[in-house]
């Protein structure tokens, strides 16, 4: 038997957005079941069918809630289809996703993971599913019984190690140079990329290129004037790209991929003299 112990915490991320009842109504399911819950809305504004955005938040965020949490994450353009449904164990947390490389990030370091059962819905006596509201009909139901400690993970789902890829490539190390993309841009316009700090560890004074611009590493927003650029690692430990008081997605016309390139600053003017 797989030893987890439930918080009766659930957090939900998804691209529903907040036109329309979906979101809200996957927490009437959860509540109706297990009216203790404590469901907290991690992102609703993930973008359509982009999951690889919806496991780079989940993978910076879980730690910071009590271990027992169940973390429903659904960005699922194949719902419907034949994909399969995974429930990944990392550190005390239960996540649970359509296998379509949402969990990606999570799933090259869990515990231990899992593929729901076809017969998981039989089990928590729930009906039969619609095609295109899973998570209504079969996430949320499923996660109410979970963070109630009612089920336990072996009774709905086998243990498994196949699993869909994730979408992005890790960051390339290469030369001193660290080569990644932009993830997402945020609601202030920062472009926030795939790069964790500890990739630019080695390197002396990292100089961020994105769009032909050479920009600087600061500590924080407020070290440069408004309207000029910067870098900085951000308070999920990744480069972001900023632009002081305003939009550097809008300035320097990117969006998510857009490649990224720390390198040297003192080996890069050495190397042009």
């Amino acid at each position: 038997m797989t030893d987890w112990q439930a918080s009766g915490v659930i957090t939900v991320t998804t691209d529903f957005g907040h036109k329309g009842p979906f979101a809200a109504v996957m927490t009437g399911v959860i509540v109706k079941r297990f009216p203790q819950a404590r469901v907290i809305d991690l992102a609703h504004d993930i973008p359509a069918h982009w999951p690889p955005e919806a496991g780079f938040w989940l993978s910076r965020s879980f730690s910071y809630f009590p271990t027992g949490t169940v973390h429903v994450a659904i960005v699922d353009p194949g719902v419907g289809t034949e994909r399969e449904i995974l429930l990944a164990l990392k550190d005390g947390h239960l996540f649970m996703a359509p296998d379509n490389g949402l969990l990606a990030p999570i799933l090259e370091v869990a515990d231990k993971v899992y593929k729901l059962n076809h017969d998981a819905l039989t089990v928590i006596g729930a009906g039969v599913p619609s095609l295109t509201f899973h998570g209504r009909d079969i996430f949320a139901p499923i996660a109410a019984e979970l963070a109630a400690g009612r089920i336990g993970i072996d009774d709905i789902s086998i243990e498994t190690r196949e699993w869909t890829p994730g979408w992005l490539e890790d960051p390339e190390c290469s030369n001193g140079r660290v080569s990644g993309i932009v993830v997402t841009v945020d609601a202030f316009g920062n472009l926030i990329s795939n790069i964790d700090a500890s990739l630019i560890d080695g390197i002396k004074s990292p100089l961020v290129h994105i769009a032909g611009h050479h920009i600087e590493m600061k500590h924080t927003y407020g070290r440069v004037k408004p309207g000029e650029y910067l870098a900085l690692i951000n308070s999920f430990g990744v480069i972001e790209i900023a632009r002081s008081e305003e939009s550097a997605a809008d300035g320097l016309g990117c969006e998510r991929g857009a490649p990224v390139v720390v390198s040297d600053a003192g080996k890069d003017q050495a190397t042009s003299l």
